[in-house]
């Protein structure tokens, strides 16, 4: 069936609206808004967004639809002492841009931002292939425009006035290959496009997904300095992916809902580098030693689990789109005033004598608001030892950035 126009459903609890949706089409717009003051918590690791949202120019609710809906959110925003209003007004409002975009993680992943109520315009770049992906992903009938951009030539163009930057452009992983093996390709790859950055969004949130991620962010860092416009708040190492797995992990360990689980994930983006803080895991969970030692070392090693399961066809791509998409989604949230947004991040930081570290970070509408810095105190013996021991690995590659990004600007 076709539909008239786009259509954006946001929820921001566990609540599924699929058994209300209605067959018909209709066209009138409809917007239900119900705030509360309790944020709820996560829900497979997605955090929750403290309100529930119907958007509709379009086909996608009818009327019985957005009666259902009506009712399902009017005693709530009553019991809450809350507003409940309509508005007939779009609610997307900003640009992101996917660097990388035709390759095996940015067309999840664009596909993923398409789906956002928060975006009204979606910027596809890479150097290849890209422009079949945008016409794609253009007829998915979501509030977001889709542009391409393809080529040297018009990645200036696919910047201009730009929210969100995403990059995860690079080579993947292949078996056998570690992070190290990467970095002379993707460091290069992450210092051109974010000079490009620099020249055309100064100001957007730069969402590093590349890898050797312990590397490439202090690549990015130094190229905005020399560029004269870095911001420490909006340079982030997207290490979300951790995360995803450590809630998912224990989730399957403890049988527990992975809409009650949060855990903290600190340190880097790579190997030993990755420390889960189990005894941080919320709600309160008890592990054996047994169960920390595996659980740490399934998280610190899972990336190496995809790329042997897939024998060489490719690493990690569909759950670094989600992981990668839920932190997209995070920052356009505290862009648009959400005052309840905490995501882990890789980011300069003086939490640890380490200029770069991963941990818990509160974002607002300027960028990182606040490093979560109580994550870090009351470890176990076991996390203290292991934060002691990735410190060295960690240190080591952010230098190897700093390093390569130095000595290109002397080359050049």
């Amino acid at each position: 069936m076709a539909a008239a126009s786009a259509t954006t459903l946001s929820v921001g609890s566990a609540t599924s609206f699929g058994s209300i949706v209605s067959p018909k089409l209709q066209s009138k717009a409809f917007i239900a808004k119900c705030n509360t003051r309790d944020y709820l918590r996560n829900f497979s690791g997605l955090k929750a967004e403290a309100f529930v949202r119907c958007e509709s120019e379009s086909s996608f609710l009818g009327n019985e639809s957005v009666a259902a809906l009506r009712q399902s959110i009017t005693p709530k925003a009553r019991n809450q002492k809350q507003r409940s209003s309509n508005h007939v007004q779009p609610q997307a409002s900003y640009k992101v841009a996917v660097l990388g975009a035709s390759g095996g993680i940015g067309q999840p992943l664009a596909l993923l931002i398409k789906m956002s109520p928060l975006v009204s315009s979606l910027h596809l770049y890479d150097i290849a292939n890209v422009k079949g992906v945008a016409a794609d992903l253009s007829h998915c009938n979501t509030p977001a425009q889709v542009f391409d951009f393809t080529g040297a030539s018009e990645l200036a163009n696919s910047l201009k006035g730009v929210d969100v930057v995403v990059i995860p452009a690079g080579v993947p992983r292949k078996p056998g290959m570690t992070r190290d093996d990467l970095f002379n390709i993707n460091a290069n790859i992450v210092k051109s496009l974010v000079e490009a950055v620099a020249d055309n969004c100064p100001d957007a949130f730069i969402h590093i997904i590349s890898n050797p991620v312990n590397s490439t962010v202090p690549i990015a860092a130094e190229v905005l300095k020399q560029k004269g416009v870095y911001d420490p708040k909006k340079l982030f190492g997207v290490t979300t992916l951790d995360v995803v797995r450590a809630n998912t992990f224990v989730a399957q360990k403890k049988n527990l809902k992975l809409i009650d689980l949060d855990v903290p994930v600190i340190g880097g983006h790579a190997g030993i580098t990755i420390l889960p803080l189990l005894s941080k895991t919320r709600p309160s969970t008890t592990f054996t030693d047994e169960e920390v030692q595996e659980l740490t070392v399934r998280i610190q090693n899972a990336g190496t689990e995809v790329v042997e399961a897939k024998a060489g066809a490719g690493s990690a791509t569909l759950s670094m789109a989600y992981a990668a998409a839920r932190f997209v989604e995070s920052s356009l949230r505290a862009l648009d005033g959400d005052a309840d947004v905490y995501e882990c991040s890789y980011v300069q930081s003086d939490l640890t004598e380490l200029p770069f570290f991963a941990s818990r970070v509160k974002l607002g509408r300027n960028g990182i608001e606040a490093l979560i810095s109580s994550d870090l105190r009351g470890l176990t013996e076991y996390e203290q030892k292991a934060l002691e021991a990735l410190k060295p690995e960690l240190k080591a590659s952010i230098e190897k950035g700093i390093t390569y990004a130095q000595k290109q600007t002397v080359s050049a």
